[in-house]
């Protein structure tokens, strides 16, 4: 085992992070608590996640910054100090988004998190610093400070990529899944009372049916957030809301109406035939069924219901 490798493991034990970490998660989780802030923070609007994207603003622009103050001249001393004052700027949403995701983590992917949101604060103070030396005319100082603002900023990207590649933290839970692509029987049309849903399994996929009107809906039983048991949610004017995060999605297409969640529940055909309910992958290019009516209406009233059974994860 390496010794990066080893001190992160040392860091996902350490329990005595979870004092600070779940008091601030809290926090975090009632600063975001409006459905329109969470939903623009996880990046529902976008289709995946929006740190990830916005880190590479400010790493890109520090990284320039410290190359040009390693082998650049007095020529090339505005321009790093623009990067560094540009890198400031760009940090400030990537660390809003970032505290977003991360409080909905738990355990040890909560503590590595903590670690990276701590050496990222730490990185932008000494890059404001550095600014600030800059700006006095003092370059000495001003380069040094950069320099140790990018050694930590190194050490914070590692433990963000840990985060993302070897923990899995925010991706989609079910991007691996796919279930059947032929018509499949899973229950008899008999089991699945009106206003009630059933859990089934297909092709090695859990789906949840649901019947509502003579109308029967299917969505994956797994949140694509965090891998929530979204058949253990509430269902309520036309949409699904999973009981870890309330993430909640329309029964009708698996759209979302409010995040954490930034990709849409897989949704499957579904028909009666026999007496039997069978689902199966949508083809491509398969139209989704319309939302109308109550589903159309439920984003509002699904977002009040959502923000009264905000999860308790800390």
């Amino acid at each position: 085992m390496s010794m990066p490798h080893k001190m992160v493991r040392r860091l996902e034990q350490a329990e005595v992070l979870d004092k600070v970490a779940g008091p601030l998660s809290s926090a975090v989780q009632r600063a975001v608590r409006p459905r329109i802030i969470r939903n623009l923070l996880s990046g529902t609007y976008t289709g995946h996640a929006l740190h990830p994207p916005l880190t590479d603003v400010a790493i890109g622009a520090w990284s320039m910054s410290t190359l040009l103050d390693a082998v650049g001249g007095p020529d090339t001393e505005y321009a790093a100090d623009i990067l560094a004052i540009t890198g400031v700027a760009a940090a400030v949403p990537t660390a809003v988004t970032g505290l977003n995701d991360w409080a909905d983590t738990l355990g040890a992917e909560r503590r590595v998190g903590l670690v990276h949101a701590a050496a990222n604060v730490m990185g932008l103070a000494l890059y404001g610093a550095s600014i600030a030396m800059r700006a006095r005319g003092d370059r000495r100082a001003g380069k040094a400070l950069g320099f140790a603002g990018y050694g930590v900023l190194g050490l914070s990207a590692y433990l963000g990529g840990h985060l993302a590649f070897a923990m899995g933290v925010n991706v989609n839970r079910t991007a691996w899944q796919e279930g059947p692509q032929d018509w499949t029987p899973v229950l008899d049309e008999g089991e699945l009372p009106d206003s009630e849903h059933r859990t089934v399994e297909a092709d090695g996929v859990r789906i949840m049916l649901y019947r509502a009107d003579r109308e029967i809906y299917a969505l994956n039983a797994t949140c694509t957030h965090m891998g929530g048991p979204l058949d253990e949610g509430t269902i309520a004017d036309g949409c699904v809301t999973c009981p870890w995060h309330d993430s909640t999605f329309r029964l009708s297409d698996g759209g979302i109406v409010r995040g954490p969640a930034s990709s849409p529940e897989p949704r499957f055909e579904v028909r009666v035939q026999d007496g039997r309910i069978e689902v199966r992958v949508p083809p491509a290019g398969a139209p989704a069924r319309k939302a109308e009516g109550a589903h159309a209406g439920a984003g509002e009233r699904m977002g009040r219901a959502a923000r009264r059974r905000m999860a308790r994860v800390s």
